[in-house]
């Protein structure tokens, strides 16, 4: 690309690369700002393995199972969809799989709560109202400490 041409090679390469070092800052924080981004659900490609209408019985059932019981972690859903007679899920890993398929349908949300090195994660209800409402003290704690860290890496790449 920058040898092509009969000739002057040399300049063309001293040229690109004073472009390349004044763009360097602008490349390195394009590509931190497109790293950072939290990837996207591609809902299409998660099978509940059940029928559409199915999925759909299913997940509203759960979400009142959700809605009842506040944030949950996955083995106390397993055992909450038992008591409550939640029917068409076939096993844990079923529950799992539907589990997903509500994350990317924007019906639950997943927290992460994390207290030294162990990091335990729970599911709750999306809300539209106030979205820390349903979040355990701990979790919200977490969270706080999350936002301080995102806030401090921001002052520090802008400098």
């Amino acid at each position: 690309m920058w040898f092509t041409g009969g000739g002057g090679g040399l300049r063309k390469l001293c040229r690109a690369s004073a472009t390349v070092i004044e763009n360097e800052m602008s490349c390195n924080s394009l590509l931190v700002r497109y790293m950072s981004r939290e990837r996207a659900v591609n809902v299409r490609k998660i099978n509940p393995k059940v029928s559409i209408q199915e999925a759909h019985v299913i997940s509203s059932s759960l979400y009142e199972v959700f809605k009842k019981h506040g944030p949950l972690s996955v083995p106390n859903t397993w055992l909450r969809a038992q008591e409550a007679g939640v029917s068409g899920l076939n096993s844990k890993t079923h529950m799992k799989l539907m589990l997903k398929w509500m994350r990317g349908r924007k019906m639950l949300k997943l927290i992460c709560n994390q207290v030294g090195s162990s990091k335990k994660f729970f599911h709750t209800v999306l809300s539209d109202d106030d979205p820390q409402q349903e979040t355990p003290p701990v979790a919200a704690a977490a969270a706080a400490t999350t936002e301080e860290n995102k806030k401090a890496f921001s002052k520090r790449r802008s400098k």
